[in-house]
């Protein structure tokens, strides 16, 4: 009989034991004194049992009425539990958030997100996965990660994990642009004032470092604008090992500003190409995720991060 017991019926026999009375119940709840009567009467039946002897001056509770009891006190205790906890993430005491990140992101802006989040918030916990933006879109429609930092060549939006359909419960939000440079070895013809932009066209004839797929074809892409097929000779998408080889004069490519500010080799120059299109930053959350307080504030902190951030707007 006792199973499927109403845990409200449970709270209201819990404030008539502590009341000693149904009126005192009626009293702390504000209700009326049939209403508790009422639910009392739902609740004995239910136990299959009397749970309390109506007295001239109150209740006594049987022993049914005491084993319930112990167990009403635990049910009050564990919904008190949920709402402090509610309330701390409400509030941001607490909270985790699960952020994915491409590797430049993860070494400049994600580092100062988290520091600020972290100053305003100091409750609430941010665990980093690194990956590139398709494997982070993939994360998210997994349910792996509540956000995630992305970014596109060309202005267009992140693509799906090969083999997934576009996934439309992802909002997608451009929050800033990552000019791509040239980098040269320090010894090139062309790595001359660092004020003076080159022209993709004088460099037909070099070797290139490729990187990771996405930047391969942005690569070939603006190559191909300037009227050649570049002979790309290695393909790393790190890089630090890119800066390296073109340092030993093996190569040149094309970086992104965040991958330099993350780390610039001291053999290498940067210079700047005419037309080059930047990389868009995306974040990108599920549809619902802002109402969650942890995750708007971790896209706050990003935003914040991005908006004082050189070159990256």
């Amino acid at each position: 009989m006792a199973h499927g017991m109403d845990p409200h019926r449970l709270l209201v026999f819990r404030e008539i034991a502590h009341a000693g009375s149904i009126a005192g119940a009626a009293r702390a709840l504000g209700w009326t004194q049939p209403a508790v009567s009422q639910h009392l009467r739902l609740l004995e039946r239910r136990a299959g049992t009397a749970l309390v002897l109506r007295r001239p001056r109150g209740v006594q509770l049987t022993e049914a009425g005491r084993i319930l009891l112990d167990h009403a006190e635990a049910v009050a205790t564990r919904l008190s539990a949920a709402a402090d906890d509610l309330d701390a993430l409400t509030h941001l005491r607490e909270g985790t958030v699960r952020l994915a990140a491409f590797p430049s992101a993860s070494a400049t802006i994600v580092p100062a997100a988290m520091s600020l989040l972290g100053e305003r918030h100091p409750g609430v916990d941010v665990r980093l996965r690194e990956a590139e933006p398709p494997e982070a879109v993939g994360l998210l429609a997994a349910g792996e990660a509540d956000l995630a930092v992305t970014f596109a060549h060309g202005g267009r939006e992140p693509q799906e994990p090969p083999g997934r359909e576009e996934h439309p419960g992802l909002v997608r939000t451009p929050v800033g642009e990552d000019p791509v440079l040239l980098v040269l070895p320090r010894s090139h013809p062309q790595a001359g004032p660092a004020d003076r932009p080159v022209d993709l066209r004088s460099l037909a004839a070099e070797r290139w470092i490729a990187g990771c797929e996405r930047c391969t074809a942005s690569l070939r892409q603006a190559c191909r604008n300037a009227g050649f097929v570049p002979d790309v000779r290695h393909g790393t998408d790190d890089y630090v090992v890119t800066q390296a080889l073109i340092a030993r004069g093996l190569g040149i490519g094309l970086l992104p500003r965040l991958a330099l500010d993350a780390f610039t080799a001291p053999g290498v120059a940067v210079r700047t190409v005419p037309g080059l299109p930047p990389r868009t930053l995306f974040l990108v959350h599920p549809r619902e995720a802002d109402r969650i307080p942890a995750v708007r504030a971790a896209v706050q902190a990003l935003r914040d991060t991005l908006v004082s951030a050189p070159d990256a707007s």
